[in-house]
């Protein structure tokens, strides 16, 4: 024992002295009533040391034990106003200068004896004790305990407890009257020497955590007694929170404690946190007076949290390591790169946890790799959720991301499920634990908003070029507007873009963002094709007179027009013949912009169908999930049924605007303004014509290949309604002969030959023809005797408003304008009778409806 404790023989052979002296004359006197630092001071003088520096060294630690344990430390709690105290604590002080003397004849040392002794044998409620109380008091009695039993321990090899422990415990123990130490307290010490010496030999042997384990069942069932003393319960509280603080700290992160090589030692800590978990977590209560007070209660699965923190910890550590600044980096590219990073880190990790700590945590929690991955899970979702909030949109990255994310929690609960097969509910409480990332879910409302984002681009074109088109062709390549070209590169950009995001693409997803896009074309569609309408260029039409052959306007007329000018003096009229026999085309700077109108719903038309065919034929559409899109191929070709049926209604609507405006207003000085002004035969067509062909060849040059045959052929339907107009509302300056007919009919012919042969067969002639009947019709009418347009007047006329035949003095009802004028149209035949120049014709209109006669 002696060995153990390092005591050298001096020091042995002085205390030896100290006892035999003590103990002369005083046979039977027990060891615990000898004080033996006072003793020590009492026997040993300085001449048994080496010098005077070495007993003033040694005379100190006597005093201060003696402090320790009767005024710093004592059992008995002290009154600070204690004389005796109050002259120990002056005797201490005074020998920090120098010693003091103690012979039998220095008062200081009967003052020491006398303070030391009445101090010691104090007793609690102030009778006399047969107890001497100098080295009982709490923590002084652990310290010097521990100390002894520190010596089990072989001094050549820490690590080995001596054979001889059995003894050296037997002789500790005639020290527990001493140092106030009971069974419970011994094994507490005990516990705690094995578990202290494990750690500071930097736990090589497994074995001493052993020993202290199964001391610890010694300790559990002292814990569970009701005699326990309060001091008991304090040092028995800060044992085991320091050892289960230390095993805490390495299973709250045995990831960074614990490799391949060394994983086995969970097996020994383990055990050893969970006992000291276990008895703190029971009711250790203590009495105090007014009721018991519950000092600590730990409760829950440890093994469970240990896993849960350790994970967590572990993944702290994979994103440090991954250099993961996920909030800060500005770059999504950077992002996304640590994000796949981390998640095959993660799954390493998960797939590490299995292999090496879930087969020794399995002893103590049935499904130790179950809650591993629904940790691991859980983290790597927070940071996957982290990283989304700062994206509104998708991109590659992100769905690479999302993919990868998604393939990890197909691991990690695939780990859950085989980890939960035996569980009485199946592993259904930890698989709520795991929130699905919903990848589907998340690039799917990613993707919708990436389509809103990008339809907003489109809104924003759109309204540009609704504040800033002007309808001027960019160039003579590119004759349509600048705004329809900006809005289809906009669009194609936004399709190929919506194909190059790596994610199955359904039919779904396609009409999702074509329903965007054909709305703002057929917005666009409707924008081009407001353009007016052609009521805004026909004129008005004139009130209904009767010829009088003796008009002043006639007169007036015949004196500025002899009858001997030939056709082509009127050439000089018009303002487009004013280059002689080289006329310039008359159509108006209005009209040619109505044909870039014209040009772009053509361009428009051309490349929504280019769109469509990239849609439809993309292989990476996959079929739709909706009901609504299921059989589109079967019921429609296009994407854009709603758009080619608007711009197709648009191209009639602009060309028919655009040929009643070049016909009635840019060419109305040659055509409606001066045909048959006057005399038929000093106003023929012939000028009219060479300018008409001058505008067609014009308008050819501007509009694109395939709006020229409707274009045209809305040009010859406003040509024809014009002569139609010139020869039934002509006004005033018009008035016609029957004989007037064969040059009038002769002049059709040379307007229906022109739009025959403009272009390569724009137009069919058949079409020519069929157009052209009801404008034949009328010049049929204008043929006929005058008594016959009387007769087939009132027969029609009566049968249309449903008389029946007409009596001697009934009249006949005026009939209404239609507009639809042809040769069985009661108001067709009296407009020309209105223009017919003869005596009959203006008796009738006077008699039947009172028409007043021209001025």
């Amino acid at each position: 024992m002696r060995q153990q404790m390092r005591v050298t023989e001096q020091s042995d052979s002085r205390l030896r002295k100290t006892l035999l002296r003590t103990l002369v004359g005083q046979t039977g006197r027990r060891a615990e009533t000898i004080i033996l630092p006072l003793e020590l001071l009492r026997h040993l003088k300085t001449s048994e040391f080496g010098d005077g520096q070495e007993y003033q060294l040694w005379q100190r630690r006597q005093l201060k034990v003696l402090e320790a344990g009767l005024l710093l430390h004592p059992s008995i709690p002290l009154d600070k106003t204690n004389n005796y105290a109050m002259r120990l604590r002056e005797i201490v002080r005074q020998s920090e200068n120098r010693p003091i003397d103690t012979s039998k004849t220095s008062d200081t040392m009967r003052t020491l004896c006398n303070v030391v002794v009445s101090l010691s044998w104090r007793s609690t409620n102030g009778n006399p004790s047969d107890v001497c109380h100098w080295a009982d008091g709490y923590p002084l009695n652990i310290h010097l305990y521990v100390a002894l039993l520190q010596s089990i321990f072989d001094v050549r090899d820490e690590t080995l407890v001596l054979d001889e422990i059995d003894e050296l415990l037997e002789l500790m123990k005639k020290t527990w009257s001493t140092l106030g130490i009971t069974k419970p307290v011994h094994n507490l010490c005990f516990t705690w020497v094995l578990f202290h010496q494990y750690v500071v030999t930097s736990q090589m042997e497994p074995d001493l955590l052993g020993a202290s384990h199964a001391m610890l069942a010694e300790v559990a069932n002292d814990a569970k007694k009701l005699d326990r003393e309060a001091l008991y319960v304090k040092l028995l509280t800060s044992v085991l929170a320091s050892m289960q603080g230390w095993t805490e700290k390495r299973l709250l992160s045995y990831h960074d404690y614990f490799q391949r090589g060394n994983v086995g030692l969970i097996e020994n800590l383990l055990p050893l946190a969970l006992s000291s978990s276990r008895i703190l977590g029971e009711d250790v209560t203590i009495s105090q007076g007014k009721g018991d007070v519950k000092l600590i209660d730990y409760s829950g699965d440890r093994v469970d949290y240990y896993i849960r923190a350790s994970i967590k910890t572990a993944f702290s550590k994979v994103i440090e390591n991954t250099r993961a600044k996920i909030l800060a980096t500005e770059e999504g590219e950077e992002a996304a790169a640590t994000l796949l990073h981390l998640a095959k880190e993660t799954e390493e990790l998960a797939l590490r946890e299995r292999e090496c700590f879930s087969p020794i945590l399995k002893r103590w929690h049935s499904v130790a790799a179950g809650v591993a991955s629904v940790s691991l899970h859980q983290c790597y979702g927070s940071i996957l959720m982290q990283y989304l909030a700062g994206r509104s949109f998708i991109s590659r990255d992100t769905v690479e991301v999302l993919q990868t994310a998604g393939k990890l929690e197909k691991v990690l609960v695939q780990m859950v499920a085989e980890d939960t097969e035996e569980c009485d509910d199946g592993g259904k409480r930890l698989v709520q634990e795991m929130v699905p990332y919903e990848v589907d879910s998340i690039i799917l409302r990613l993707l919708r908003q990436w389509i809103e984002e990008n339809l907003k681009r489109v809104q924003e074109c759109l309204f540009r070029a609704k504040e800033t088109e002007t309808w001027n062709p960019k160039s003579k390549s590119e004759p349509y507007a600048q705004s329809a070209g900006e809005l289809m590169k906009l669009a194609k950009e936004i399709i190929d873009e919506f194909f190059e995001i790596p994610i199955g693409i359904t039919e779904d997803l396609v009409h999702d963002l074509v329903e965007g896009l054909e709305q703002f074309f057929q917005e666009y569609t409707t924008f081009v094709a407001s353009c007016g309408s052609r009521q805004s260029y026909i004129p008005t039409l004139p009130p209904l007179t009767r010829c009088n052959r003796d008009s002043g306007f006639l007169k007036l007329w015949r004196r500025a027009t002899p009858c001997t000018a030939v056709r082509e003096d009127f050439s000089h009229t018009a303002p487009a013949l004013s280059d002689g026999h080289h006329p310039r085309p008359s159509t108006s700077r209005g009209t040619q912009r109505l044909y870039i109108r014209l040009n772009t719903l053509h361009f428009l038309s051309s490349h929504i169908h280019s769109l469509n065919k990239t849609l439809s034929l993309n292989p990476r559409v996959l079929p739709a999930t909706r009901k609504r899109y299921r059989h589109r191929n079967n019921n429609s070709s296009s994407y854009f049924d709603f758009t080619y049926a608007g711009i197709e209604s648009a191209c009639q609507h602009v060309s028919e605007v655009a040929a009643y405006r070049l016909i009635f207003l840019d060419s109305n000085s040659v055509f409606y303004e001066s045909l048959y002004v006057g005399e038929v035969a000093n106003t023929r067509i012939r000028p009219a014509l060479r300018i008409m062909k001058q505008n067609f060849t014009l308008m050819s040059a501007i509009l694109a290949d395939r709006a020229q045959a409707l274009a045209m052929r809305e040009v010859m339907k406003a040509s024809f309604e014009a002569f139609l107009m010139v020869l039934l509302a002509g006004g005033y300056p018009r008035v016609f002969y029957r004989s007037d007919h064969s040059l009038i009919e002769e002049d059709f012919e040379s307007l229906k030959r022109v739009f025959c042969t403009c272009g390569e067969g724009l137009i069919p002639e058949d079409i020519v023809d069929r157009d052209a009947e009801s404008v034949e019709g009328v010049i049929q009418l204008m043929s006929q005797p005058t008594e016959q347009l009387m007769e087939d007047f009132s027969i029609v006329t009566c049968e249309t408003s449903g008389m029946g035949m007409v009596g001697s003095r009934q009249k006949l009802p005026m009939p209404p304008t239609t507009g639809r004028w042809n040769r069985s149209d009661p108001n067709t035949i009296l407009r020309v009778l209105c223009h017919r120049n003869d005596r009959v014709a203006n008796q009738f209109l006077k008699k039947s409806f009172q028409l007043p006669k021209r001025r």
